[in-house]
């Protein structure tokens, strides 16, 4: 069974930064896509990043390019999300979701795609 733990939300003023982890566990393939997804109060959730294990290579949304990092450890069991220079509409609830291939540039972002999810981590931004 594939877990996801995710970490690292937290109350940060705008421009500030912070570094999410998503802890996977579980997963029987080497070769497989950890996407970032976040959810503001009253919005829908939105894909924020991905990182494919093995090839490495990124996507990101446009709102965030720039400014965020997604990356992930050598064992491949843990992808982060640096997040620098944080605006008013960064916030809410981060979560990490793999799917067992890897991210694809024209799909990463659609929740479907993704089978396993993590808890979710809050982030709030207020000065």
């Amino acid at each position: 069974q594939v877990q996801l733990v995710e970490s690292g939300g937290d109350l940060v003023q705008p421009g500030g930064s912070l570094r999410l982890s998503c802890v996977v566990s579980g997963l029987t393939v080497d070769d497989y896509g950890i996407a970032w997804f976040r959810q503001a109060p009253g919005k829908e959730r939105e894909g924020v990043s991905c990182i494919s294990t093995i090839t490495g290579i990124t996507s990101y949304a446009d709102s965030v390019k720039g400014r965020f990092i997604i990356s992930r450890d050598n064992a491949k069991t843990t992808a982060y999300l640096q997040m620098n220079s944080l605006k008013p509409e960064d916030p809410g609830v981060y979560y990490c979701a793999t799917r067992p291939i890897s991210c694809g540039a024209d799909t990463w972002n659609i929740q479907g795609r993704y089978d396993s999810w993590g808890q979710g981590t809050q982030v709030t931004i207020s000065s």
